[in-house]
């Protein structure tokens, strides 16, 4: 699953120039955000609070677009062809794939001024944000807190809070969660035992001093095509730039504005890059098959999403690897960085009856049953609490998600702002060419800069 968005930056050119010559995991009660009120316990009348009575919505025919294609698209069709079939209303969903999250961006902007957008898109938070700005996105929370249609007190705390928020805007719920993932890194623990460390990296020294020893017992033995790795396996990925600022206590936020020069942000790129100068960090092609150099002892830690666990598994043992490993959030000087992001279900504006019929499929996607198919093919979080119940085997059998899973009391959520889908591609632009460049560890102020600014030109 690809989250990245598509913009086409020209940061490279600018950054060569410039050269010398806590929240809730899911086994924990997640706040409850400040568009939840209590529900009243009178019985509704035949129309609910929403106007609609049970038998308008007999027929009512809505469509659905989503990013998805392969197994998860596969997943999604067979699901929309079981809510057609079960539904107790008559609703009928009708699903189309934009194949990926770009494609439905641009469809969903195009279409909505036009009779034939969608009345479901599957998109980013920050979407929703920019869609919003045509009043045409379903404020959500009438539907959520309908006493007939809508969820309990004890659903809406089945959701953790790093999950639920993420969709919540100045008093307005333009989503709800639709998918959720996370980059970590990888650690391989086996081979940190044997040079000598008992435990993980809880902080950033931690982390040093681990990916410099790796790298130095790269240099010892009889193999020179490997001394320039070891250490961390570079990964350019801009949720895991992210997570690096916020592990030294940086972001990239100051209320509502951009901020990228900071002292926080200066000292977590001066760290990466000095790791990298130093050795103790690598860098490899485009086409490099990550997973196996991992599971080749190539790197003590690498980098990846939750969905890519089971190609590093697959990796493993395809390299007859019996090593332990797991998954860890980025170790900072004064705490962990984690961000979770993903995509939501987004109502937009049509009639009454569809707009229901929207929220009453989305409610039924989000049960916990449903999730549990949604983990077990996609390797993703569960959105709720009480699926885990259900994922015994599951966790059982997948221990490095299971440790994800359990990370999740330091999660963060990304920006609210609808520039993010800009901004944020080319804050891993920026971080990629800080490599690419080589620029000095004592530079990496030139960088920050340069994102601040292209960042506030991307917000106009």
């Amino acid at each position: 699953m690809n989250f990245r968005g598509g913009v086409s930056l020209l940061l490279l050119v600018f950054l060569a120039a410039c050269q010398p010559a806590p929240v809730e995991s899911l086994t924990e009660t997640p706040s409850v955000d400040a568009t939840q009120t209590p529900r009243p316990t009178s019985t509704p009348d035949a129309a609910g609070t929403l106007g609609v009575p049970k038998e308008a919505l007999k027929g009512v025919t809505i469509q659905v677009w989503h990013p998805w294609f392969g197994v998860e698209s596969n997943l999604f069709e067979s699901q929309v062809k079981e809510f057609n079939q079960t539904n107790e209303w008559g609703i009928v969903v009708q699903s189309t794939s934009q194949s990926n999250y770009t494609q439905l961006y641009e469809s969903v902007s195009t279409s909505l001024l036009t009779p034939n957008r969608p009345q479901v898109a599957i998109a980013f938070p920050e979407h929703a944000l920019d869609w919003d700005t045509s009043g045409l996105v379903v404020d959500l929370t009438q539907y959520v807190n309908d006493p007939q249609y809508g969820f309990t007190n004890d659903d809406v705390k089945d959701f953790p809070s790093v999950f639920w928020n993420q969709d919540s805007f100045g008093g307005k719920r333009l989503g709800v969660p639709a998918e959720r993932s996370a980059r970590f890194l990888l650690y391989d623990v086996s081979w940190a035992r044997q040079l000598g460390f008992d435990a993980a990296p809880v902080n950033a020294e931690d982390f040093r001093q681990q990916a410099c020893r790796a790298h130095q017992s790269m240099l010892t033995d009889n193999d020179k095509s490997n001394d320039g790795q070891g250490g961390w396996l570079v990964d350019t990925n801009s949720m895991t730039a992210l997570s690096w600022l916020m592990a030294f206590g940086g972001g990239v936020l100051e209320g509502n504005d951009y901020r990228f020069l900071t002292p926080k942000n200066i000292a977590a790129l001066t760290f990466v890059k000095q790791l990298y100068d130093d050795g103790c960090a690598w860098t490899a092609g485009p086409d490099a098959d990550l997973p196996s150099a991992f599971a080749n002892r190539k790197a003590l830690f690498a980098t990846a999403s939750l969905e890519d666990l089971s190609d590093y598994m697959r990796a493993m043992g395809a390299s007859s690897n019996p090593d332990e490993w797991t998954a860890l959030s980025f170790p900072g000087d004064v705490q962990t960085g984690l961000v979770v992001y993903g995509s939501s279900y987004i109502v937009l504006k049509s009639t009454p009856e569809q707009q229901l019929a929207s929220w009453l499929f989305v409610r039924w996607m989000l049960s916990r049953e449903n999730q549990k198919k949604w983990v077990e093919v996609t390797g993703l979080f569960p959105l709720r609490n009480s699926a885990l119940d259900l994922l015994g085997d599951y966790k059982n059998s997948h221990p490095q998600w299971a440790a994800a899973v359990d990370l999740l009391p330091q999660a963060q959520i990304q920006p609210q702002l609808a520039s993010w889908r800009k901004v944020r591609v080319m804050l891993g632009d920026g971080f990629d060419a800080m490599f690419r460049v080589n620029t000095p560890a004592g530079e990496v102020a030139k960088i920050l800069a340069i994102m601040e600014s292209t960042s506030r030109d991307l917000s106009k």
